[in-house]
């Protein structure tokens, strides 16, 4: 996802340098590391891996001139000492928060460490005093005949508190005859159950934006304690597909409307076959375009 940022700025003529945490993996050197480690997070809120991250994106911006912007997605994932020295690289630093602080304690111990500082959770951004930002349309609608769907309703998601909604909303759709695919992933158990497909590892994006292709309408099932909107519900925009979501919130932005976001109860979810039966209704490009990256960029970095 963010790697879309890169290239749009690259295309509005800036140079960009994308630094991808995941490239930086840590191994402990011994047990005796793991242990430590332990130690730290428990008692002194820090973490080896958290610190190792930092050195090595200190690393890569002594490598480079001094900066216009260092923006940061999600920069919990940082030692709070590296982030603060990010400063010394840019003049401008900014961090992006697509998750949560109820789920993400980490982030409160980086808020400080930025110039200006964005979430897509409005509550976080109330009590944090922080600036709102949603996330971003990356996905172009495809021109593909409807009759070509291989599923009325397909959503992927890690088995956590969710599971059970997913069973939920899967039971209705069977009960209503509305075909589905569900995909759930776990690495640690495989439960069974004829509703839906679990998997142990992985789907490459390419292999779930198949799923999207074949599919009519998405499903949205957002986390305990979280109202910032996910992908899911950006993709939906980008694709011009329907979208059904427990996240009752979406009716505060903008682009909701009624004919193209189902918001369903997650204790009881009822989905008519109504809702499948007209089609989805275009969204005022004015309003689109705030969502795009494009968009994004504008809000954020400029």
């Amino acid at each position: 996802m963010n790697d879309h940022i890169r290239t749009t700025l690259e295309k509005e003529g800036h140079n960009v340098k994308h630094i991808n945490f995941k490239h930086f993996k840590y191994k402990y050197p011994s047990i005796f590391h793991k242990i430590h480690n332990f130690i730290l997070k428990a008692f002194f809120k820090t973490n080896l891996k958290h610190q190792h991250h930092g050195r090595e994106i200190i690393k890569e911006l002594e490598k480079n001139e001094k900066q216009d912007v260092i923006l940061t997605i999600k920069g919990d994932f940082i030692d709070p000492k590296s982030t603060l020295e990010f400063k010394k690289h840019a003049k401008k630093t900014i961090g992006f928060f697509n998750d949560n602080i109820y789920r993400c304690p980490n982030i409160k111990r980086v808020l400080d460490s930025y110039d200006e500082v964005y979430s897509f959770e409005k509550e976080d951004c109330e009590k944090f005093d922080l600036k709102f930002a949603s996330n971003w349309i990356y996905t172009k609608k495809e021109d593909q005949d409807k009759n070509t769907f291989e599923y009325d309703v397909f959503t992927i998601c890690s088995i956590d508190k969710r599971l059970p909604i997913l069973i939920r909303i899967a039971e209705e759709l069977r009960s209503k005859k509305i075909n589905f695919k569900f995909i759930a992933f776990s690495k640690k158990h495989k439960p069974s159950d004829d509703h839906i497909t679990y998997i142990n590892k992985f789907l490459t994006l390419s292999e779930v934006d198949n799923y999207v292709s074949k599919s009519k309408v998405l499903m949205d099932i957002n986390r305990d304690g979280q109202i910032g909107l996910t992908f899911r519900v950006f993709e939906s925009l980008g694709l011009e597909k329907k979208l059904i979501t427990t996240n009752a919130d979406i009716k505060n932005y903008d682009f909701y409307n009624p004919n193209n976001i189902l918001i369903i109860d997650e204790k009881n979810p009822v989905i008519p076959k109504s809702f499948f039966e007209n089609e989805y209704e275009k969204i005022p490009d004015e309003i689109f375009n705030k969502y795009t990256v494009e968009g994004w960029i504008k809000n954020v970095v400029y």
